[in-house]
């Protein structure tokens, strides 16, 4: 049974705003997943001692990963990843669009992966959409084109994951949810999957999205000492299988 995850990692500072990358990597390990989506991730910032996080991430978990830096400051990136230990391939890495009348907010981007599950391959996109309606709104839009979900290329089992920084409630969810269906809605068992804040997690900001051969078995954010403390979300875990689903 494969398992997946996204983790909005806050650059490796924790509640207790100890910067510890060992900490976040434990985390993860404990949950033994197939496939890793990270979000916040530093890659040699001055704030963050120089450390590029999703290497060193990537090998305390013996997995390959692919980094797609949505901002650039000289020679210092932020960004996101995809980490794996199953054969893979990176199909596409971009920038998502921001709010036509704030160019000044913070670039946020997409990363496409095809991952080899047992010979069969697996689409999966990792996102961290930004915090304006209207932003959110364009950059849901363009990840529901032709550009990602609705790309030629775009074929088979596919999973949509990251911090959406939107609720349920949002365009930004019905827009997605009319491509790919809500994890969450259509686990066959029904765990406590809230992930934000991490010390009281009451808010569902951190969203998986299907296409109909994925088979959602469960989906979790594990609540525990150690995920409370690594970083300001929790861990969103999903447990699932692939069908031939049409």
């Amino acid at each position: 049974m494969p398992r997946i995850l996204t983790y909005n990692v806050h650059r490796c500072v924790g509640t207790d705003r100890r910067l510890d990358v060992g900490r976040v990597a434990d985390a993860i390990a404990a949950l033994e997943p197939d496939i890793v989506a990270l979000q916040e991730l530093d890659v040699g910032r001055m704030r963050t001692n120089g450390v590029d996080q999703a290497h060193e991430i990537a090998r305390r978990l013996e997995m390959a990963f692919h980094f797609h830096p949505a901002m650039k400051v000289e020679e210092e990136l932020y960004g996101d990843a995809i980490l794996t230990r199953h054969p893979e391939r990176k199909v596409k890495a971009a920038a998502l669009p921001g709010h036509e009348r704030v160019p000044q907010l913070e670039p946020r981007g997409a990363l496409w992966v095809e991952v080899d599950l047992d010979g069969r391959p697996l689409q999966v996109i990792n996102t961290h959409l930004g915090l304006v309606p209207r932003e959110q709104q364009n950059q849901a839009a363009a990840l529901a084109g032709s550009g990602w979900i609705g790309h030629p290329d775009r074929t088979g089992p596919t999973i949509l994951l990251g911090d959406f920084n939107v609720t349920s409630a949002s365009l930004v969810y019905r827009t997605l949810s009319a491509k790919l269906a809500p994890a969450r809605k259509i686990a066959e068992k029904k765990s406590a999957s809230a992930s934000f804040p991490s010390v009281l997690p009451v808010l569902r900001i951190d969203h998986i999205f299907v296409s109909p051969e994925v088979r959602v078995l469960d989906v979790f954010a594990p609540y525990d000492p150690v995920t409370r403390a690594a970083s300001d979300h929790l861990p969103l875990v999903m447990d699932f299988e692939l069908s031939s689903a049409a």
